[in-house]
């Protein structure tokens, strides 16, 4: 059987078609392509079989969701990594699931590195480095790290990107694409917006391939805070990166995980947690340009207690819009006012058409109000944030994927924060901006530029306005002006008209045949008139069998 013309124009190539069977096999083999009944095409369905025939697509559980991803490799294990932190869209027990998930990527033999930097950029490994260590320190899912040493004779770090890595991400992510096209087709599935998922999950993933972003961002980093002496980033070196090798500066320092280095150095292990929060506050709600990834691998004390952030390649960016919706949300919730609350929340998420606002907007007072009840001591951001995203999955509103990188960012900063101190408290360290976020809405300097964008607005108004008028005003002077109205089925509809005015016309011709006794006649009935009723008999049965979807649409008043 031949490949349905969707599948043949999206897949191009044989290998891509042998990866998508193995797709559906693996995701088959673990229960989990129950949607994919409904696809129309007969390999795939054979492929949700089990060798005795027994058909394997159910209800997906939670591990085995987590095993399939693992199977399938590197892209889908960052599909679920990024769903992790999703709970609002899968649910608490499967995004806990997901968080199990690691990357167990096998490092690249020191001639593969080598050749891919010297390719890169296009000198001799001798020539760009004093020294390159072949063997990596660390591999990860897009690239391994090597230990290096620049012509100056300082130490660096050189990021190299696996062989091939790209072409493998770009063919599962093609995959992907056209398996959420087919989930779209499924009633249940679609209100999580799965292309919309995917499409997003691509842009980020691509993102993470191309090393000169994270070089970007790291010098973005290096200015906002080149006036604090307490934080280190490190230096990107432009000369030695490209796309697939990113070379920057070496930062010594102790693991915030390890506990006697810690003392050794001296640090207050409070100070430090408080510290390194405020620089990820500063990154989200001075900058609007943040680090994603606060995790404690990313953490480097240094000798003089100065804190180092490592690993820039997840980043998350807050324009202004998303800034007053994001503040719109905490004042609501510090007010404890569930009516804006709602508002706010529902501004940020998509809405469904038949969300039920009071049951929204009791669940998140009754919610807030026994968060309200706790201890400043017992209250935790984490707890807030998952409990206000379960609210959300049981009515059905899905968080945007720039608010979901924000909740996990500050998930993940709290729990650093108390690997610190156990007593470590974000929602304390949050209080201050919540003066600060009011004089920005508030400020003279704000409130003038408003103004002045408000005056724009009206400028352009007053300049389009008055044309339009004098057009439309000219045109009925010359008689030029028109109304067209359209009716979505008007091609069909005058068909319908058409068929009525014959099968009327036929049926009256016929009764006039009849009671003249119009000759020939058989048993006294006139033959022609006859002949008249039959014809429009099947006419007209045959017009309302055709348009019986049509005339329950015009019965319903279907126009626009």
């Amino acid at each position: 059987m031949g490949l349905p013309a969707t599948i043949r124009s999206r897949f191009r190539f044989a290998g891509d078609l042998v990866r998508a069977g193995e797709v559906a096999r693996v995701l088959a083999k673990y229960g989990l392509a129950g949607w994919l009944g409904d696809v129309e095409w007969e390999p795939l369905h054979n492929a949700l079989k089990s060798h005795d025939g027994k058909i394997l697509a159910g209800q997906p559980f939670e591990a085995r969701v987590r095993m399939a991803l693992t199977e399938l490799g590197t892209t889908f294990i960052k599909l679920g990594q990024m769903l992790s932190t999703r709970p609002h869209l899968v649910g608490d027990e499967l995004a806990a699931e997901l968080t199990k998930l690691q990357e167990d990527t096998p490092i690249d033999p020191a001639e593969v590195a080598i050749a891919t930097v010297e390719k890169e950029l296009g000198r001799p490994i001798g020539e760009l480095y004093l020294e390159f260590e072949g063997v990596a320190m660390a591999s990860a899912s897009v690239g391994q790290v090597h230990r290096a040493k620049l012509k100056n004779g300082r130490r660096a770090i050189v990021k190299v990107q696996h062989p091939g890595i790209e072409g493998v991400v770009r063919r599962d992510l093609d995959i992907l694409g056209f398996l959420a096209e087919l989930a779209e087709k499924n009633e249940q599935v679609r209100r999580y917006q799965p292309v919309i998922l995917i499409r997003e999950f691509s842009r980020t993933t691509l993102n993470e391939l191309d090393f000169r972003r994270e070089f970007r961002s790291l010098q973005v980093f290096r200015k906002n805070f080149a006036e604090d002496e307490t934080v280190v980033f490190p230096k990107p070196y432009p000369e030695l990166t490209s796309g697939r090798v990113l070379t920057m500066e070496f930062i010594k320092g102790c693991r915030i995980t390890n506990t006697a280095g810690l003392e050794k150095i001296g640090v207050e292990r409070q100070e430090l947690a408080r510290r390194g929060a405020n620089v990820f506050i500063e990154m989200i709600f001075r900058d609007g340009f943040y680090h994603a990834d606060p995790h404690p691998g990313n953490f480097l004390v240094l000798a003089e207690g100065k804190i180092g952030l490592l690993d820039a390649g997840m980043v998350g960016r807050i324009d202004e819009t998303f800034r007053k919706q994001i503040e719109d949300v905490l004042l609501a919730a510090g007010d404890r006012d569930s009516r804006r609350l709602v508002d706010a929340v529902t501004r940020v998420c998509g809405t469904p058409k038949d969300l039920d606002r009071a049951g929204l907007s009791a669940d998140l007072t009754e919610f807030f109000d026994e968060a309200g009840s706790q201890a400043v001591g017992e209250f935790n951001v984490s707890g807030t944030l998952t409990g206000v995203a379960g609210i959300l999955h049981r009515h059905r509103l899905i968080l945007p994927g720039k608010v979901s990188m924000l909740l996990k960012c500050l998930i993940i900063l709290e729990g650093t924060g108390r690997l610190l101190n156990p007593s470590f408290n974000l929602i304390e360290l949050l209080k201050p901006w919540r003066k600060t976020i009011l004089w920005r809405r508030f400020s003279p300097k704000v409130r003038l530029k408003n103004l002045f964008r408000l005056y724009g607005d009206w400028e352009r108004m007053t300049e389009t306005v008055p044309r339009v008028v004098l057009n439309t005003m000219d045109r009925l002077e010359n008689g030029k002006f028109a109304v067209r109205l359209e009716h979505r089925h008007l091609k069909s509809a005058a068909n319908r008209v058409v068929v009525g005015m014959f099968v009327s016309s036929l049926l009256l011709a016929s009764s006039i045949l009849i009671v003249r006794n119009m000759p020939p006649l058989i048993w006294g009935v006139s033959v022609v008139g006859l002949l008249g009723y039959v014809v429009a008999v099947v006419f007209g049965v045959h017009m309302l069998w055709v348009n019986r979807d049509k005339l329950v649409e015009d019965r319903d008043g279907d126009w626009e």
